[in-house]
């Protein structure tokens, strides 16, 4: 996977989807739990893959929907 992400905008995207403050969200909350849903998921993983993680696929994200991880997955763990 192609890492182009920093952990600032990963953070920014799912707290726009979540029309959150980006410092609301915790680092290990459930993100479903917060109301992003499959197609909201869908959405970032278009986003990302535009980005530059050409290879993400939705259960890299839904298997474990919490932010530290996504962005660990996405940054080569510079979370």
């Amino acid at each position: 996977m192609n890492h182009t992400l920093s952990p600032e905008r990963v953070r920014a995207d799912v707290a726009e989807l979540l029309d959150c403050d980006p410092a609301d969200i915790a680092a290990d909350e459930n993100l479903v739990d917060l109301g992003l849903d499959s197609v909201r998921i869908m959405v970032l993983i278009e986003r990302w893959r535009a980005a530059g993680a050409a290879s993400l696929e939705f259960p890299d994200l839904a298997e474990q929907p919490e932010l530290a991880r996504w962005t660990a997955l996405l940054t080569d763990g510079a979370a």
